[in-house]
């Protein structure tokens, strides 16, 4: 398939495909600014992060967010006020009922660390570190948080952060490469690749997190490790 797609469809044309049928990003689905640079949407997008982490469906995820939202429970200081009944309440709201105690746990493990030893800010935490690697071990060493939550957290940061550069997840990388956008299978090297194919095919208005974001939704739904399913890049119209 990669051999047809670079014979008769150009890197432009597969991207602007993409961009089309994915045209934001998970943050920006939630409505959550993270160029802003603001704590308030950075706090957002972490405990976004943090339920997207979880083996559930995103379309759940999101909706816990939207609950997170309407209670006005986006700070650490809201969430240790709430306590855990009225977020395990929250949570149960949003569909989280097999994860619900688990994770107002977490939470609150979370929210008091993060109050404790960066004043409460999660941009603090961000500014302390001098690599990426200080920052991923940072991360991961909250309760509850991993790696797929670290790179669900950091990926929306890059270009904003410069130590925010995680490696591509395995469904980016598949994505891309067969739509050809890559050549290989580690991911650090597949984001080096990526990322000039981007450069020299940028689409205006959008951001190589764009194009991270709609290989990540296309590669988890559509493709599998022997191909993927093209029928839904040719239903997306787009402007030549």
């Amino acid at each position: 398939m990669a051999d047809w797609i670079e014979r008769f469809v150009s890197k432009k044309q597969t991207i602007k495909k993409l961009l089309t049928c994915f045209p934001q990003t998970f943050s920006e689905e939630l409505g959550i600014d993270l160029a802003s640079r603001n704590e308030k949407e950075a706090f957002k997008w972490f405990l976004a992060s943090l339920l997207f982490g979880a083996r559930i469906s995103s379309k759940i995820a999101a909706k816990t967010c939207k609950q997170f939202e309407a209670y006005e429970l986006f700070t650490p200081e809201a969430i240790q006020e709430a306590g855990w009944n009225k977020l395990v309440e929250v949570l149960d709201e949003g569909g989280y009922a097999r994860y619900d105690y688990k994770t107002a746990d977490m939470l609150l493990d979370i929210t008091k660390r993060l109050q404790d030893q960066h004043d409460g800010r999660i941009l603090n935490l961000i500014e302390k570190v001098a690599t990426y690697e200080e920052l991923e071990k940072t991360l991961e060493g909250f309760r509850g948080i991993g790696p797929v939550t670290v790179n669900i957290f950091l990926r929306e940061f890059r270009n904003i952060w410069p130590k925010a550069n995680p490696p591509l997840q395995r469904f980016v990388v598949l994505a891309a490469r067969h739509l050809n956008l890559v050549k290989t299978d580690n991911s650090k090297e597949a984001l080096k690749q990526l990322e000039q194919v981007w450069k020299e095919n940028k689409v205006k208005g959008k951001t190589f997190i764009h194009l991270e974001s709609a290989l990540l939704r296309f590669g988890k739904d559509y493709c599998t490790e022997e191909e993927c399913d093209l029928s839904l890049l040719e239903r997306c119209a787009f402007d030549t």
